[in-house]
């Protein structure tokens, strides 16, 4: 059943909705398995009520078919979370550690209609001119940077070592950060996607960071992202660039760790227990994509009226959440998934509001394990799986750390930087020698303040 509008009213009181309470979909128990919690959401239909963090509650739909309905609906189910009648009436705290993700900004991600496609054109054009096999060279590149940082000790913490650093290298190089500005960017992406903690001031300094990073390339534009969206004929405000860039950089750095790192979880543990044994890197990506995907619950959309969905009204200005985990492995796609195509997912979303760089992501995942898994051929998990703990939030699915072991190698002594011309731009940076600095040294100036010590023009 299509979803309906109408003057339906609310469930009377006494109805099985309304003695529902709220599932949390935050703690250490919904961490530790939560797909459990979603076969009991499953039980009360296509959607269930939850709490995202204390004081904040939403629907959230699992069913596969439902989730379409509102995903490829923009006329009924609106993103403008400005419509938030809870937040409206001071019902959620506006230091709630969620709200950074939900609270408007002028993006593509919490905009509708025209405004939508203003700005979805103006980072489509802009990340449409990454040129796809330069993007691959220099995640090479970062990456052989990274394993020569551990490669010597014979374990890392492939989490904290290589699967966060390497897009959030990766994406400043993309957007011509400079290095102060740069480290202040990826502390705040980072803040803000922890989901606890002073998630507030981790707003504080990436909104801050981005701004000076358009005042940089206003005045000095490079053959970067930022430039790209600084010159579109949008003509976007310095306001709404730096929420371009928001919504990109969150999109792009912790969902991308996080895929990188289950790939490599599922990859590991199949050497030891056949889970995945043989597996291609390719079908393992697939495989994280639809049972474990990296931003488990989100697309946040609010009714514009009451919405009757299936045999549940979803009240008018209330937050709908799509759990594209839950989705994705429907029990009713059991068949059908047989026959759907490796990229019918909801892993990136679907609808106006889909991921623009699908590609961009599969080509940054692809490389990094692959560089990963060809430099440390014996690379095992130092813990069991079962052993493992993962990160408490309601939005994405990342463990806390991935402790491996490996047999030693020597760093791989990078390529002398060849002349370049005086116009060569510092967000094209080239490797020189390997980094001789100290992880303490790393922590007080930030891993892309380091990196560029290394990558210098």
């Amino acid at each position: 059943m299509d979803a309906q509008t109408g003057s339906a009213p609310l469930p009377p009181p006494g109805c099985p909705m309304h003695q529902q309470s709220p599932t949390q979909l935050y703690g250490p128990d919904f961490a530790a398995d939560p797909y459990a919690t979603y076969d009991r959401l499953r039980a009360h239909g296509p959607t269930a009520p939850v709490e995202l963090a204390p004081g904040v509650e939403a629907t959230l739909v699992t069913q596969h078919e439902a989730a379409l309905r509102v995903l490829q609906n923009p006329a009924l189910f609106v993103r403008d979370s400005r419509r938030w009648k809870a937040l409206n009436e001071g019902r959620v705290s506006f230091d709630s550690p969620v709200l950074p993700m939900m609270y408007y900004r002028p993006n593509c991600l919490f905009s509708d209609g025209a405004e939508h496609l203003r700005f979805r054109k103006a980072v489509t054009d802009s990340l449409g001119k990454v040129n796809t096999s330069r993007l691959a060279r220099d995640a090479e590149q970062i990456a052989d940077y990274l394993i020569d940082q551990f490669g010597e000790r014979g374990s890392a913490d492939l989490l904290k070592d290589y699967a966060k650093l390497l897009p959030m290298l990766l994406f400043n190089q993309m957007f011509g950060c400079p290095a102060d500005i740069g480290d202040r960017v990826t502390r705040g992406v980072a803040g803000i996607f922890d989901g606890h903690g002073d998630a507030a001031r981790a707003n504080e300094e990436l909104t801050t960071a981005l701004l000076e990073l358009v005042a940089h390339k206003r005045r000095h534009p490079g053959e970067d992202v930022t430039t790209w969206l600084v010159q579109h004929s949008a003509g976007l405000s310095d306001e709404e660039l730096k929420d371009q860039l928001v919504v990109i950089m969150s999109a792009g750095i912790e969902p991308q760790s996080s895929l990188v790192c289950s790939a490599l979880l599922l990859l590991l543990d199949g050497r030891t227990h056949g889970r995945g044994a043989g597996m291609l890197v390719e079908d393992a990506l697939d495989n994280v994509l639809w049972n474990s995907p990296p931003v488990a619950n989100f697309a946040i959309h609010y009714p514009v009226q009451d919405i009757r969905l299936d045999d549940v009204t979803l009240p008018a200005n209330s937050p709908v959440a799509i759990s594209f985990a839950a989705a994705n492995t429907d029990p009713q796609l059991t068949d059908a998934r047989l026959t759907l195509s490796k990229g019918a997912h909801l892993a990136y979303g679907a609808g106006p509001h889909s991921c623009p760089a699908k590609s961009m992501s599969r080509v940054i995942a692809l490389t990094a394990i692959e560089r990963l898994l060809n430099a440390l051929p014996d690379l095992t998990l130092a813990l069991p799986e079962e052993k493992l703990e993962w990160r408490p939030g309601p939005f994405h699915r990342s463990v806390t750390s991935l402790p491996v072991h490996f047999s030693p190698v020597a760093p791989r002594r990078l390529p002398p930087r060849p002349p370049t011309a005086p116009q060569a731009r510092s967000a094209d940076p080239v490797p020189s020698t390997p980094s001789t600095r100290t992880d303490a040294h790393r922590k007080q100036k930030g891993w892309w303040s380091s990196f560029l010590d290394v990558f210098r023009v």
